[in-house]
């Protein structure tokens, strides 16, 4: 298939995971209609994304006050068979982000889960270390996510669990029903940074519903950080299913 036209681009930077194991029945109702988990060594596992959004253009052109945002997300892992091959994507529970416009127009255009909330970060080296931390705020209360790492990229490990976690390019999402939305997201493979320290003081049931708390509440799977790159965003392709 040939690529769909560019929707968007950004420079993706300092993309914080906090990859959690849960079980398949709570993503169940989440999952695009004609997708199906995508398990790494028998677990469905669930990301918790702190990132930047920097230079971004869409449709070419940047729009003032709308170019360099964070955003955190909750996704999870699916892949859809198209002849015989896999396409490995990701798909989404929450993305929150602090303008109003940019949720506005990925809900419009992609069905996405987005909400608006006040957002900040903090991003700066000391010594040998890098710090990010993300926060942002969801009925007056400030959550947050914070990690500390060795300032030394490196590049991501074939058949790793950092392979499998960010090696995913393609998003979904159901339109109806009837119709699943699929679209392309291209960067090259990312290096990443070793963790030395995180955490995570986030109203889970408030912001993702109570059914994720047990997951969420317990030291996750493993934890990322990953240096970023330029991304192109395609626009979606719509399938009956």
């Amino acid at each position: 298939m040939a690529n769909k036209a560019v929707f968007l681009t950004a420079k993706w930077e300092y993309l914080v995971m906090l990859n959690y194991e849960v079980s398949p029945s709570i993503l169940a109702p989440h999952l695009p209609k004609g997708t199906e988990l995508d398990l790494y060594d028998g677990k469905a596992l669930v990301s918790l994304v702190g990132f930047l959004f920097n230079d971004t253009k869409v449709f070419g052109l940047q729009w003032p006050y709308h170019t360099n945002f964070e955003e955190v997300n909750l996704r999870f892992y699916v892949k859809r068979k198209e002849g015989n091959k896999w396409k490995r994507g990701v798909a989404f529970v929450s993305e929150i982000v602090p303008k109003h416009m940019i949720a506005w127009m990925a809900n419009a255009l992609y069905n996405e889960h987005y909400s608006r909330m006040p957002m900040k970060h903090q991003a700066h080296i000391e010594n040998d270390f890098l710090q990010l931390n993300y926060e942002w705020q969801n009925k007056q209360q400030w959550n947050s996510l914070k990690v500390k790492a060795l300032n030394r990229p490196i590049p991501i490990a074939k058949d790793s669990a950092e392979e499998f976690i960010f090696e995913h390019y393609w998003g979904y999402n159901q339109l109806n029903k009837n119709t699943l939305i699929e679209y392309g997201v291209e960067h090259p493979s990312w290096d990443v940074y070793p963790i030395t320290y995180y955490e995570l003081n986030a109203d889970i049931a408030g912001l993702y519903g109570a059914d994720f708390v047990p997951s969420l509440s317990k030291e996750p799977h493993s934890i990322m950080l990953a240096k970023g790159s330029a991304v192109t965003i395609r626009k979606p392709s719509f399938f009956k299913v």
